[in-house]
């Protein structure tokens, strides 16, 4: 980050940058190259070795930073960018070429006999190095696991998601030139690109965090970068319980559902969780079984060992070489999956899915935008009409309750909280209306003087489910009788 002074004192270290490409961050020791100086330049005379100080603890607040740090850091930075040759700092690898960095910013501050705090040169160190090496103010950022998301709103503005809540942060961008350099630097990383010819972009990190980028012209204020980020311990369903999104028992149905491959739609709002549910379901797939996901951004990270992950690809600067969601799911047929799991039904590739799912892919999944499960099953019917199928309602309706087995509802409640709401079942046709059944309910009670929503999940009572033969079929009817009888007793206080 190079604060808030403009553009004074840069010279060509703006263009300088742009052209590092980007590496983890790391701060082990390494072993020095020479050949990152220029000749001739002034540091290489008056090295002298400075030991770093210790490393500033991630729990120590920091104070906010003044106009005097920024303008040292833009003077630093420019100095660094006249000494270093950028060409040979790309032939290293991540830990040596931030280890390089650093020891030449000790000698630039010793020789310019800069006033700073240990602790300020510490930060500063850190800053240079995420903005040559990584993704600037943003290291700070990724590196916190107790961030769901990052929303940058231009240069002078971020804001984070924290336990639920949406807050601002004091992280900052130079300028929007900065910002949309970092930008990029992720995309190209996946092999695409944003910038006035293709302002919208979607990506990912190195660790599965979702990106989305919008620049200029579109975004009127200087790009907006927004990163949903995937957590360093992947949760799984222990956890969901632990958090109170589902109970024990609830989550012993979800195995079972998930282990004798019925046919499973994921239904929720953004943020809702819908991607960390279909992770934790996936678990329970036999490892002998073949799977194919498809995604508009890779995200899910699957366990099993036979698994083929594909990715939908947007179109080049002619317009050219779009390879489309529905164009992945159809040629998932030609693979031999056993499962086909599509991160996420936007349009008319539901109609594909629903077709695998009838034609012997039993145990696919997909997640789709909806607030119930009816209003799921309501919104697939639109995909496929909006697909210029023109096909009956009633038959529509008939391919879906055909091919769907369970919806599972999430929610993320007013109060940050995010809850399974439901487990309905699809059981088929009555006239024109499709049939459906909850197994389970999330019922809202109030809340506590904190805020928090306080409810209860509720068995409705269904001791056979529809997917009762299944689940025989896999020798999981008994423990799927278990759970729904203690799941029963538990809401009637037994």
């Amino acid at each position: 980050m190079f604060g808030k002074r403009g553009n004074d004192g840069f010279g060509k270290g703006g263009a300088g940058v742009g052209t590092i490409p980007a590496q983890p961050a790391a701060a082990a020791p390494a072993a020095r190259s020479s050949t990152l100086l220029e000749p001739g330049s002034p540091e290489v005379s008056s090295r002298q070795q400075v030991t770093p100080p210790p490393m500033q603890t991630p729990s120590r607040k920091k104070p906010p930073r003044t106009e005097d740090y920024y303008d040292t850091k833009s003077q630093v930075f420019s100095a660094l960018i006249d000494t270093i040759d950028l060409s040979q700092l790309a032939k290293l690898d991540g830990e040596s070429a931030r280890e390089e960095i650093r020891d030449i910013v000790n000698d630039i501050i010793t020789i310019k006999n800069f006033a700073m705090s240990i602790s300020e040169q510490e930060e500063l160190l850190e800053d240079i190095c995420n903005d040559v090496l990584g993704y600037g103010p943003l290291e700070p950022l990724l590196a916190r696991d107790d961030i769901a998301d990052i929303m940058v709103n231009g240069a002078g503005q971020t804001f984070i998601e924290v336990g639920g809540k949406t807050i601002e942060s004091e992280i900052r961008f130079r300028d929007n030139s900065q910002l949309l350099s970092i930008c990029q630097r992720i995309v190209s990383q996946v092999g695409r690109r944003v910038d006035e010819s293709s302002p919208i972009c979607d990506a990912r990190l190195p660790d599965g965090s979702r990106v989305n980028v919008i620049a200029p012209p579109l975004a009127i204020d200087g790009p907006a970068l927004t990163i949903r980020k995937f957590k360093k311990d992947k949760l799984n369903l222990a956890q969901l319980v632990k958090f109170g999104a589902i109970t024990p028992e609830g989550a012993e149905v979800l195995q079972i559902i998930g282990r004798v491959r019925c046919n499973v739609v994921i239904s929720g709002g953004t943020g809702s969780g819908k991607t960390t549910l279909l992770n934790c379901l996936t678990g329970f797939i036999d490892s002998d079984e073949r799977i194919i996901t498809c995604e508009d951004t890779a995200e899910l990270q699957l366990q099993q060992p036979h698994v083929v992950r594909l990715e939908t690809r947007p179109p080049n600067i002619e317009g050219e070489g779009e390879i489309t969601m529905r164009d992945l799911v159809k040629n998932c047929l030609r693979m031999r999956p056993e499962r086909i799991i599509v991160g996420e039904v936007r349009g008319p590739e539901v109609f594909d899915l629903l077709q695998a799912m009838n034609t012997g892919h039993d145990g696919s999944m997909g997640t789709i935008h909806a607030n119930t499960p009816r209003e799921c099953l309501s919104r697939m019917e639109s995909m496929i009409a909006m697909g210029g199928f023109s096909l009956p309602a009633k038959t529509v309706r008939e391919i879906i309750s055909g091919s769907i087995d369970v919806i599972i509802q999430a929610a993320r409640l007013r109060d940050g909280s995010r809850r399974i709401t439901h487990i309905t079942e699809v059981i088929g046709m009555e006239g024109d209306v499709i049939i459906t059944q909850d197994l389970m309910r999330y019922e809202i009670e109030g809340e506590d003087a904190s805020g928090k929503i306080i409810g209860r999940h509720m068995s409705t009572g269904i001791g056979k489910p529809h997917f009762w033969d299944r689940a025989r079929y896999y020798n999981e009817d008994r423990r799927l009788a278990a759970a729904l009888d203690a799941m029963e007793q538990k809401s009637k206080g037994i």
